[in-house]
């Protein structure tokens, strides 16, 4: 709960007080800390947790087979091509800007794959890096035009969805379509490849482990600082609460087929993206240029350098995305990267929790956010409602999402101006 540098004054103070709260008086200060910030608007995922719980109740009201465990994993399936997208939307969200071009250049990654790997036969790993250093390129790019030039991020990638779109559609060539071998491990990690129980329960310690870890690390850092430790109990009763719902999770997944190899690598991009976002210098220089261009750059910060990381890391999660789609799909087409994946992917974000202001959100956003909108989809699926509504549905939630944004962040101001 550190306070990050786009914050003001009366916000810092107030995160000092929630973070005093918390480590000296254990449950009960986190309790009220958690109830202080409800009050002033800053309501973090609290409206996404709560809405897909709504969802997910609703939908198995409607249908019990929703939260059956071969629609759960089927659902956590479906999530991770266009989640790990998200969480490229998400970095470019938080420096207050846009990628239209997500979805043009997941489906040029996904014809590479095609071209390289059916038809060319270079070996898969040439094939992956071929694709992730063409998205890392093309992020390139879009960083220099944007901090060398000054053109609108909005501009820039609509220029390049059209742009890529095109040179998709060319290495695809006339056929339009190149179907994926199926006995290759790149499409059986995508379609059937899950862990064993006791594999997943493995990681699920693992987990556990690094997060109690990561607390008392932090914990010992502020004791040699002569600050508060806090509560030992309250730091075991949460990695206590972790381990039961990870293991009560796998525990249903494994009535199935169990917790699928892409979802755990997408599970594993959101908590790595979050430790760089959250525990290094370059995550907390991009919250501060999303808060204020200007004030990072008298602090010091090489915005620039900033603007140019995120977009090549941006452009390389829609690559590595449109490689898992084709994967899962055992085929690149013309139709990769097209349809919705674009939309999918920045309500994912916005959904989620991250302000389309800048400043504010979180790699979990990506993971909440595609949850609620495939959700959505395969609720109204089951329900065998047309595609029309979904679209209608999803557009109110993200309508719905925006709003709160936008009345949370007045709240905040108005409560730091008081």
């Amino acid at each position: 709960m550190t306070a990050t540098n786009t914050e003001t004054p009366a916000e810092r103070a107030a995160d000092q007080q929630d973070e005093r709260l918390i480590l000296d008086e254990g449950l009960g200060g986190a309790i009220r800390s958690f109830g202080r910030r409800v009050r002033v608007g800053n309501l973090g995922s609290l409206p996404v947790v709560i809405g897909l719980i709504v969802i997910w109740a609703v939908f198995q009201i409607l249908n019990p087979s929703f939260l059956s465990p071969d629609n759960l994993v089927n659902l956590s399936l479906q999530c991770a091509a266009v989640g790990t997208i998200a969480i490229g939307v998400v970095l470019v969200l938080l420096l207050g800007q846009i990628d239209l071009s997500i979805g043009s250049v997941s489906g040029v990654a996904s014809a590479v794959l095609g071209v390289t790997f059916a038809q060319w036969h270079w070996p898969i790993w040439l094939t992956i890096i071929a694709a992730l250093a063409l998205g890392a390129a093309i992020g390139l790019l879009y960083g220099l035009l944007f901090a060398r030039f000054g053109v609108p991020s909005f501009v820039i990638t609509l220029a390049g969805l059209l742009a890529f779109l095109g040179l998709q559609l060319w290495i695809l060539g006339p056929n339009g379509t190149i179907n994926l071998p199926f006995s290759s491990w790149v499409v059986q990690v995508a379609t059937s490849m899950f862990l064993p129980p006791w594999l997943a329960y493995t990681f699920s310690g693992i987990a556990v482990l690094v997060f109690l870890g990561s607390d008392w690390l932090r914990a010992r850092r502020r004791a040699r600082a002569g600050l508060s430790t806090g509560s030992r109990g309250l730091m075991l009763a949460k990695a206590a609460l972790l381990l039961v719902v990870l293991v009560a999770i796998v525990a249903y997944l494994a009535q199935d087929r169990g917790v699928g190899v892409t979802f755990l690598l997408f599970v594993m991009l959101v908590v790595i993206t979050n430790f760089f976002l959250t525990r290094t210098r370059w995550g907390r220089a991009v919250f501060a240029v999303g808060g204020s261009v200007e004030a990072a750059r008298r602090a010091g910060i090489k915005v620039n350098r900033i603007f140019i990381s995120v977009f090549i890391l941006c452009s390389a999660f829609a690559a590595l995305g449109g490689l898992l789609s084709a994967a899962r799909l055992t085929a690149a087409s013309n139709s990769s990267g097209t349809g919705d994946v674009n939309l999918n992917a920045i309500a994912a974000a916005v959904i989620g929790g991250t302000s389309l202001f800048g400043g504010r959100g979180s790699a979990w956003s990506a993971l909440l956010g595609i949850f609620v909108i495939q959700s959505i989809s395969s609720g109204l699926t089951l329900l065998s409602l047309d595609s029309s509504v979904r679209y209608m549905v999803t557009g109110a939630v993200l309508l719905l999402a925006v709003i709160i944004d936008s009345l949370s962040r007045r709240s905040r101001a108005s409560h730091g101006q008081a």
